[in-house]
């Protein structure tokens, strides 16, 4: 009898641990909110090649997260204006997002890119946003954010290099890429001062694209016709590639961080 038994004992302790490794697992919910370097401008197929979609591949791959569900709420030449909750923007569409997910057990994350349009020193809505702005205007998101999503965590993700003759329907230049930089600044202090008020909340993400992008232009950025010669602003396949997965690592990290 005993040796009838063993491989149902076995086939059940085997049912047994894999339930277990599967409950240790993290299931996600992201919204990637951002501008069209997060929707995948000029892209083959930014269903499939898009930041936000490499990023969610990426974390389904890593041991402890599960199941992995995306909106990509990326917009092309949208700033942080047109994602305050106050002026009519596309603020509604992030939260019918967020609550769009079939899975209501998830970590439900905030993924936000914002700055290259902000950047501008004339086009975008709002350009140019000055730093002490573009805090406020983050702060202002993540507070509605966190407040509506009480379980929610908002990463924000450094934006990254563009090349100082960027001109094509918005104005750029030099002036923008500097005002870039120093948003980064702005991102990590604004991390700093929600410890005190939303402790666990709200992450710094990934902080290498910018470098990254400066080092790897012509192989990473797509080409592009400006009023100032050919300019780098966009990644090219390869390059949303790269983004994607600092985006998933710099999740991830995040993740573990909350499960300690």
């Amino acid at each position: 009898m005993i040796r009838f038994k063993t491989p149902l004992l076995i086939a059940l302790m085997l049912f047994s641990v894999i339930n277990l490794f599967a409950q240790g697992k993290k299931d996600l919910n992201i919204v990637f909110i951002g501008n069209s370097i997060t929707y995948g401008a000029g892209l083959a197929d930014p269903a499939a090649e898009a930041p936000p979609v490499i990023a969610a591949n990426y974390l389904k791959q890593q041991s402890n997260i599960g199941k992995v569900e995306i909106a990509n709420q990326g917009h092309g030449g949208y700033t942080t204006v047109d994602f305050l909750p106050t002026t009519n923007g596309v603020f509604k569409d992030v939260e019918k997002a967020a609550q769009s997910f079939n899975d209501k057990q998830a970590l439900l994350i905030f993924s936000i890119k914002l700055g290259t349009n902000d950047s501008a020193i004339e086009g975008p809505r709002g350009a140019p946003v000055f730093p002490e702005n573009y805090y406020q205007n983050l702060k202002l998101i993540a507070d509605s954010l966190l407040k509506e999503f009480p379980s929610s965590v908002v990463i924000f993700q450094h934006p990254v290099w563009y090349s100082p003759n960027t001109y094509n329907g918005a104005r750029y230049l030099a002036e923008g890429l500097e005002r870039l930089t120093n948003y980064l600044a702005e991102i990590d202090l604004l991390v700093q001062d929600y410890a005190a008020t939303y402790p666990k909340r709200v992450f710094v993400g990934d902080t290498k694209g910018f470098d990254y992008f400066k080092k790897h232009s012509t192989t990473d950025l797509q080409p592009e016709q400006g009023h100032q010669g050919t300019f780098y602003l966009h990644p090219n396949k390869q390059g949303a590639a790269a983004l994607g997965n600092f985006w998933g690592d710099a999740i991830n990290k995040v993740v573990k961080k909350l499960g300690k």
